[in-house]
């Protein structure tokens, strides 16, 4: 009975040592998180297609803008956010989408975000225009905007650059229009390059 207790308190003192030892545990590395990055206007035009064609298998395109984000770094031809509006010759209404690289004010989501259905009159719209006319980027259109543009840019360095993709009356194929300033309406210049073949257009001030 002695050599009984003895075995047994042994067994007591081994197990309490056990279970004070502090565990190793494998230490997971955090990944740092991701910066959101900006995206060409072609890109954030499919990125909203795939989600239009569930509201309307026809859908045409109206018109792409880019959204300035001051959260987001631009880069060249590229925006933290965009303005998608497309149009469904079957239910003759427009809905216009946003994709954003953050969530930001103006009612801006991360991803893709449906806008509310409007109806339209077809006699006073905005020409639509078939997808497959977006075959030229804004990372390429601003190029050849920026290769007609040396002496407006050496006078006005560093100013903001926006993007406006729509069929005007002016010219057959839709157009990139690569804007110097915060809007159209108040830019001193512009380009306008074809989204089809490349080309450029025109420059107007």
């Amino acid at each position: 009975m002695r050599i009984l207790g003895v075995l047994l308190t042994a067994t007591v003192i081994f197990l309490t040592g056990c279970s004070d030892s502090p565990k190793t545990q494998t230490a997971k590395k955090e990944e740092p998180k991701k910066e959101p990055e900006a995206i060409t206007g072609k890109s954030a035009f499919f990125k909203v297609y795939v989600t239009a064609r569930s509201w309307a298998s026809d859908v045409q395109c109206l018109s792409v803008s880019n959204i300035p984000l001051a959260e987001v770094k631009a880069g060249p031809g590229k925006s933290g956010a965009w303005r998608v509006t497309v149009f469904s010759p079957s239910k003759l209404r427009k809905r216009s989408y946003t994709w954003s690289a953050v969530e930001a004010e103006g009612n801006l989501h991360e991803g893709v975000f449906p806008g509310p259905e409007e109806s339209v009159n077809p006699n006073n719209i905005t020409r639509p225009f078939l997808i497959a006319a977006i075959k030229t980027d804004t990372d390429t259109a601003l190029k050849v905007a920026e290769g007609k543009s040396a002496e407006y840019m050496k006078r006005n360095p560093g100013m903001r650059i926006n993007y406006l993709l729509e069929l005007g009356d002016k010219h057959p194929n839709p157009a990139w229009r690569v804007i110097w300033g915060d809007s159209v309406g108040t830019s001193g210049h512009s380009v306008f390059v074809d989204s089809v073949t490349g080309d450029y257009l025109e420059t107007r001030h």
